[in-house]
């Protein structure tokens, strides 16, 4: 499929006070921690990158930063510094389907005791991914109505930087979401940017897919349907792997199209680009030899592009393929293959 990431929904978060205790989970999907990570502290000394640079907030107590803790208590300490490469990087936080207020909450807090902006993902859309390996969502509409204004209740006042629903649009466009269910979404999708983008220091990006899929202009008249144009930008290589001068290239002729809104480019994998072999229904899928992109910044090579993000975090994974665990949990020997393919 052409949108389809694998990305998976994993969010963990709890509120103690003002303290965010943030668990590296390692489960599986929706919030599922698996080997009680609530209970585990990395001991990394992950710390924040510059501000000038890089105004949005690193994890502590991420997976990464866990697996780098691991690996120095076990005297890997070569695998360690590879794997610091991922976990002293901002990722984005995907916000699970249980306690949307508690995660929202959690980091935006911990961002801004920090002076940071947290990235929050959104993707909990009803018949999310068309039931393959990051199948779920919200039960019905209302149920996401409710999901999203919780997210808001959570996040406040606070900054936060959302990428709303990855593949969204993109499967109402290429047909893999019912037809049935197409009104619905638009709807849902603008009643999203509406509530986020109406909070104080709240940035509201909605996906946009990739460089490539299938012919750009199918998209642009969906994605105002959507409410695009209500939204601080768009989003483009979710989870994917399309070079980030293709991704311009791509974000250029949407933004032309779309009132030239600005967009974001997630980079975190995508440093050798995509993989072109094997099944091209999976390519997106696990590919192997691939690298870390561009760190996260907002000192961008276009005046369109308001940011690199790591939206999707390196060293989960994309779904059950190439051996790998299913969509979200962690995968320690990808993670260190992505990181020793970028230098």
């Amino acid at each position: 499929m052409y949108g389809g990431r694998g990305a998976g929904v994993r969010a963990c978060g709890a509120v103690m006070g003002v303290a965010l205790l943030l668990a590296g989970c390692s489960g599986g999907e929706d919030g599922d921690d698996g080997d009680g990570g609530k209970d585990r502290a990395s001991g990394s000394g992950i710390t924040q990158q510059p501000n000038g640079t890089d105004p949005f907030w690193v994890n502590p107590e991420g997976n990464a930063a866990a697996q780098v803790a691991a690996y120095e208590k076990a005297g890997k300490d070569k695998d360690a510094k590879l794997i610091r490469r991922i976990a002293e990087q901002p990722t984005g936080e995907w916000i699970g389907p249980e306690n949307p207020e508690r995660e929202a909450k959690g980091f935006t807090v911990a961002a801004e005791e920090a002076d940071r902006d947290a990235v929050l993902v959104l993707y909990n859309i009803p018949h999310r991914d068309c039931g393959q390996y990051s199948g779920g969502g919200a039960a019905d509409g209302d149920a996401y109505r409710a999901w999203i204004d919780g997210v808001a209740r959570g996040i406040g006042d606070r900054p936060a930087t959302i990428v709303l629903e990855p593949d969204a649009v993109l499967h109402v466009v290429d047909g893999c979401t019912p037809e049935e269910f197409h009104e619905e979404r638009y709807d849902l999708l603008k009643g999203a940017i509406e509530t986020l983008g109406g909070l104080k220091n709240t940035k509201v990006y909605l996906d946009a897919g990739n460089a490539g899929w299938g012919d750009p202009e199918q998209i642009y008249d969906p994605l105002k349907w959507a409410g695009v144009e209500q939204a601080d930008g768009f989003a483009v290589n979710v989870s994917n792997f399309y070079t980030t001068e293709d991704s311009i290239e791509y974000g250029r002729q949407l933004s032309a199209k779309i009132g030239d809104k600005p967009f974001v480019i997630d980079t975190s994998r995508n440093g050798n680009g995509p993989w072109n072999e094997g099944d091209e229904d999976e390519r997106w899928c696990n590919p192997p030899g691939r690298a870390l992109g561009e760190t996260p910044t907002t000192k961008t090579a276009d005046p369109l592009v308001d940011a690199y993000l790591w939206v999707k975090r390196p060293g989960e994974s994309d779904g059950e393929c190439k051996g790998g665990p299913k969509a979200g949990e962690w995968w320690p020997e990808y993670a260190l293959d992505l990181a020793k393919a970028s230098d």
